[in-house]
This record gives structure tokens, C-alpha cells and sequence, in this order.
């Protein structure tokens, strides 16, 4: 059976809010999905701050960025090898995917990486900013429209 994966996005939160959210939900591994773990608008979430921070929580950091970062080919080798690296380490150990979109809806993780984990059999459950959990199928699922007439 694969593993579930779980996806988060960090904003501009502080960094223990993040840390918080992935304790609350028993992940103790992170995989940076960002191209360039680095940023100038969260500096607490530039890679050698991030790692220290997650370290200090008991959760482990891997960096994938370079192969399932931005907007890799998806039949690209080292694409397809990135999501094999990610589903070892999620049979492992509970795992959560980074990127820096907050909303699911608008990030890579949830149309370039997710469809690939999909098509492996794993589960994927996104990490709201306000700590719920939103199961992928029911990301997919369209709106119910309001009954007009009732």
C-alpha cells in the first residue's frame, strides 16, 4: 500500500506556526518542493533557517526542489525519480511537501506533483492555514450550486 502525503504551503507565517501545523498533524518529515529555497519576503524560510528551526522540533528536512521543483517535464527522469525519493521517505515516516503558495489551488504541488503521487497510489491531503485537512479528491470536487428555487 503507498503512503499518504501530505502537502503544506508557507506563506509568510511565522516559522512556528508552520512547525506547529506539521506537529499537530504527526509529520515528522518535510520535503521542500521549492526550486530556490530561499526567500526574501520570509527569510525564516530560507533553507539553512528552515532546516535549523525544523531540526530544533524534531522534524527532518529534505530538499527535493531540484527535481520536483517549479515546472520540471514531468516525464523527465530526474522528475520521476524525485517522486520515487518522496514515496521512500513517506514510507518511512509521515511526510508533508513544501512550497511557499499557501493555497493548495494555486501551487505546483497540487497540479504538478500530486497527479504524479496520485498515479503511484499514494493518498494526498493538503494542510490548510488554519490547520484543517482537506483530502485531494475533495479539492477536485466542483462547487455545489445553490438551489434557486428552494
Amino acid at each position: 500500500m503507498a503512503p499518504t502525503v501530505f502537502t503544506i504551503g508557507h506563506s509568510s507565517q511565522p516559522v512556528e506556526q508552520l512547525i506547529a501545523l506539521l506537529q499537530r498533524h504527526g509529520i515528522s518529515q518535510l520535503a521542500d518542493v521549492r526550486s530556490a529555497p530561499a526567500s526574501r519576503f520570509a527569510p525564516q524560510f530560507n533553507r539553512p533557517a528552515l532546516t535549523d528551526s525544523l531540526g530544533q522540533a524534531g522534524i527532518d528536512y529534505r530538499w527535493l526542489g531540484q527535481a520536483l521543483g517549479g515546472k520540471p517535464r514531468a516525464a523527465a527522469p530526474v522528475f520521476a525519480a524525485g517522486i520515487a525519493d518522496l514515496l521512500a521517505l513517506a514510507e518511512i515516516r509521515p511526510t508533508a511537501i513544501m512550497c511557499a503558495e499557501r493555497d493548495p489551488l494555486h501551487c505546483h504541488r497540487t497540479h504538478l506533483v500530486t497527479p504524479a503521487l496520485l498515479k503511484n497510489g499514494a493518498a494526498v491531503i493538503h494542510i490548510l492555514s488554519d490547520g484543517g485537512l482537506l483530502p485531494h479528491a475533495a479539492l477536485q470536487q466542483p462547487p455545489k450550486q445553490q438551489d434557486l428555487f428552494g
